[in-house]
């Protein structure tokens, strides 16, 4: 991966903290810096399609807890009676 160089003022106590945590990580503050950066770039991205683009069709309220059970229950016996389960 290629970098690019830029330079950022930054306060001193976060650069003390970084400073510490590199030498306790074993690793250089360039690559803590890198880190964080990353992650704000993530952080503000902007996505081609939102997380939850799909609607699924339900009965319209949450299922009560014997439903989601017995759901579960009936998979199981599905997945034992045809074999696939390990």
């Amino acid at each position: 991966m290629s970098m690019k160089r830029t330079n950022v003022y930054a306060d001193p106590e976060d650069l003390a903290i970084i400073k510490e945590a590199a030498k306790r990580q074993g690793i250089s503050e360039a690559e803590i810096i890198r880190q964080g950066i990353h992650l704000a770039a993530m952080a503000h991205r902007v996505w081609d399609e939102p997380l939850f683009s799909r609607t699924f069709e339900g009965p319209g309220r949450t299922p009560s807890k014997a439903e989601i059970r017995e759901t579960v229950a009936g998979a199981v016996r599905g997945e034992t009676d045809s074999g696939t389960a390990a």
